[in-house]
């Protein structure tokens, strides 16, 4: 008889009552859980554990959350990330973003909506992995180009001006959202709704700080987007057209 698999999630969180209230609960919903104190015991713990989802803090000891991040995604591309920190302002949550977290909450936070997004993580990376694996025929295009990009979403290889890159999950879902709707306008809580089905009353600037780094991949001049534009009082728009020169 076939056994269920529970998804394991390390928190790697240096304030033990956080880090024990974190365990507790996920359980509670049915999660295999494990925590790590500092930095360099959280790498080694996803090296030997091989967790589905990591939950981070930044303000670690012995090695920072985003040396944690960096460490990770130069060996993991997929692996969802969620940044749990009392650094909650844009600056650090574009930086997180840029490293490679998919998603990004501020303490103090209210727990049902940090269990939602973690369920919602879980989710999609079950999604992505089925849809790998039974050649999934809702998304056909295996290769984009737009201007002077292409995107492999076979590999989550991207080539573009800085050179190949590697996307990470969430980065593809939001591509393929814009892609699949080019030239329609979609609102900030049309994209939260399709990325990662949050009610449209959850207030976030999640879908701004990915539009900052599909600009810095993609575009020429990033303050002055071609493909990813904004639409003042609406969200954005994605333009696939010649790239001027």
């Amino acid at each position: 008889m076939e056994t269920y698999e529970k998804k394991r999630i390390l928190v790697i969180e240096d304030e033990q009552h956080i880090a024990d209230g974190l365990k507790l609960n996920l359980k509670l919903q049915g999660y295999d859980v494990k925590t790590a104190s500092n930095g360099q015991e959280g790498i080694e713990q996803w090296k030997a554990w091989k967790p589905n989802l990591i939950v981070l803090d930044i303000m670690l000891p012995v090695i920072n959350g985003y040396s944690v991040l960096k460490k990770i995604r130069q060996k993991d591309e997929k692996i969802p990330v969620l940044i749990l920190s009392a650094k909650g302002n844009a600056e650090d949550k574009i930086k997180g973003l840029l490293f490679g977290v998919d998603d990004y909450l501020s303490k103090p936070f209210d727990l049902d909506e940090f269990l939602l997004r973690i369920d919602r993580l879980i989710k999609k990376q079950t999604w992505y992995h089925n849809e790998k694996n039974e050649n999934s025929s809702l998304f056909p295009e295996k290769n984009y180009s737009f201007g002077r990009n292409e995107i492999n979403f076979v590999t989550y290889k991207a080539k573009c001006r800085t050179g190949e890159i590697t996307l990470t999950d969430q980065e593809v879902i939001l591509l393929k959202i814009f892609i699949s709707n080019k030239g329609k306008p979609l609102s900030r809580k049309e994209l939260l709704k399709a990325g990662w089905g949050y009610s449209s009353d959850t207030s976030t600037r999640t879908i701004d700080n990915f539009i900052v780094r599909f600009r810095k991949y993609f575009e020429k001049n990033p303050k002055k987007p071609q493909f990813f534009k904004s639409m003042r009082s609406v969200g954005y728009i994605f333009n696939h057209g010649d790239e001027t020169r």
